[in-house]
């Protein structure tokens, strides 16, 4: 018999990637509020201590795995000491992302290069080190969440590498649902559009980053939060529902 009731996150355990700040912070909150064991990955120890305190002094669980994605060695000692920890690993989120957005006529090919590193090969990495643990430590479960953009269905002017990246994503994540959906192993794609975080803050061209500031006063952004919420439905849906692709953008968002 098909069991179809809604998947409880008491005890399961979850990395979230690119948590100290704006969708991973939301999502790390949102998922211990659903009784998951959370585990903070990200460069900035100090913003994930700080997000861990918060979230035990509201009697959640969360464990501090300072890690650059970039790196692999890093993102293997994540997946080893989330297994270190709980014995088990049932959630990955791949939210760690940089948008370093600029028109390609005067783009910096070290910035091509750290936005593939970031946003596709170390959430690929870590997908490849996460899956077999969920396997082998689960109960023939898993979920693999991977935090793409709209971008990663349009391309827009001075996005090339970020479009690429967010692309590459894309096509990454359905071939792990055909390779993984045998086993039992869940993916979702989630795709935000204009989000109020401060990765616009890091965008190099200043020109770029003021018209990205000025298309988000120009609507109702979406929040942390809204996305957060939407990682949270996909991934407490019954054992037989696979929600593998969200889309999610302001009502006054157009493209």
């Amino acid at each position: 018999m098909v069991d179809v009731s809604p998947t409880d996150l008491t005890d399961r355990v979850a990395i979230v990637t690119g948590a100290s700040s704006g969708i991973g912070e939301a999502t790390a909150r949102t998922l211990a509020n659903e009784g998951a064991s959370v585990v903070l990955a990200a460069r900035r120890e100090d913003e994930l201590q700080s997000l861990a305190d918060d979230i035990e002094s509201e009697g959640g669980d969360a464990l501090v795995v300072p890690t650059d994605v970039a790196e692999e060695e890093q993102t293997q000692r994540l997946v080893d000491a989330t297994v270190d920890e709980y014995d088990r690993l049932d959630v990955l989120v791949n939210n760690a992302g940089v948008m370093l957005n600029e028109p390609f006529q005067r783009s910096d090919v070290e910035h091509y290069e750290t936005m593939v590193e970031v946003n596709l090969l170390g959430l690929m990495k870590a997908t490849r080190f996460a899956v077999p643990v969920m396997q082998e430590t689960g109960d023939g479960r898993g979920h693999v969440v991977q935090m793409s953009s709209v971008a990663g269905r349009h391309a827009y002017k001075s996005h090339a590498a970020y479009n690429g990246t967010k692309f590459g994503v894309n096509g990454f994540t359905e071939s792990l649902r055909k390779d993984t959906c045998g086993d039992g192993i869940r993916t979702t794609l989630v795709e935000p559009g204009a989000v109020d975080t401060e990765l616009q803050q890091h965008i190099p061209d200043e020109e770029e980053k003021e018209g990205t500031e000025e298309m988000l006063a120009s609507m109702d952004a979406l929040a942390p939060d809204d996305i957060a919420a939407g990682v949270t439905y996909a991934v407490t849906q019954p054992a037989n529902v696979s929600i593998n692709e969200l889309l999610i953008r302001p009502t006054e968002q157009e493209m």
